[in-house]
């Protein structure tokens, strides 16, 4: 059952990803859903206690990062639900894992910036489907937009469960 529940986070923290980098949205029934299948493995481990603690101290961490501006409101309650899925010893390790990952996913946006060329033409009018992602994301790239922090929570997440 716990790994079950271990692949459905994955596909909640991908699902997360998918639609931050589409649409800088977090809907609130990917955090909803992560946060019950989180319960649902600590109560299968035996650390339901323990995991709401850690989840609660995250919460309020990434409460306070997202009143100074850091982070997104979708970010908070994703990082916070992303907590519950790992052993609350691990709390920890994921957010230095998901510090990590933000690092990188700055930098790497940081780069692309500095080698692809300027888009000049408006988001809303570079056609269709998942091309139109792509090229909305060159477009925030080149405008030094946000980075989808989704992205780093699911990579710091996973890294964790994997590694546990």
């Amino acid at each position: 059952m716990a790994a079950t529940l271990i692949v459905a986070s994955a596909a909640l923290l991908l699902a997360a990803v998918a639609s931050d980098v589409a649409l800088r949205l977090v809907p609130n029934w990917v955090p909803a859903l992560l946060a019950a299948a989180g319960i649902a493995l600590r109560v299968v481990s035996g650390t339901l206690m323990g995991g709401l603690i850690a989840g609660a101290m995250v919460f309020v961490l990434a409460l306070f990062c997202w009143r100074c501006g850091w982070m997104g409101g979708g970010d908070v309650k994703l990082l916070a639900a992303a907590t519950l899925t790992v052993p609350p010893l691990a709390a920890a390790g994921l957010l230095a894992s998901v510090a990590l990952a933000g690092g990188a996913l700055a930098a790497l946006y940081l780069l692309l910036g500095a080698v692809l060329p300027p888009v000049r033409i408006a988001p809303g009018r570079i056609g269709h489907g998942l091309g139109r992602v792509f090229r909305r994301e060159r477009w925030r790239i080149a405008r030094r937009e946000k980075v989808p922090y989704a992205a780093a929570i699911a990579a710091g997440t996973l890294f964790v469960l994997i590694h546990r």
